[in-house]
């Protein structure tokens, strides 16, 4: 049998104490990585659902309806609200910007839009 420990009872408990805080050490990191996974895993669980249309708002004090997006989309700034199916048409058909990305326009069947909010006024 191979005996690479030393012979005297001072070491040994030295050792002992060591590799005994070098669990602890462990065992505290095992459990901060088992506690953060399960609030991650909880974060997402009571995560709320993604709203089906939201509205990018623009920078101001009103903060004016800038851009129309389909939930999810990509390309939407930070500043947004959601909004129901009836307000995006809504907003839609008032000349706010349908996003060229995730397209709202053709998601909520709108055919025609006007291309800027002045010349659907000006041309009737």
């Amino acid at each position: 049998m191979l005996d690479d420990l030393p012979p005297d009872l001072g070491r040994l408990h030295a050792l002992r104490i060591w590799h005994a805080m070098w669990l602890q050490r462990i065992d505290d990191k095992i459990a901060a990585l088992q506690k953060r996974e399960a609030e991650q895993q909880h974060g997402q669980q009571a995560r709320p659902a993604e709203p089906e249309w939201f509205v990018e708002l623009g920078i101001g004090d009103r903060r004016p309806p800038a851009e129309v997006h389909v939930g999810g989309c990509y390309a939407a700034g930070k500043r947004r609200r959601p909004v129901g199916r009836d307000e995006a048409r809504r907003l839609l058909a008032s000349g706010v910007r349908a996003c060229s990305h995730c397209q709202p326009d053709t998601a909520l069947d709108i055919l025609d839009l006007p291309t800027q909010p002045g010349l659907a006024t000006a041309a009737r």
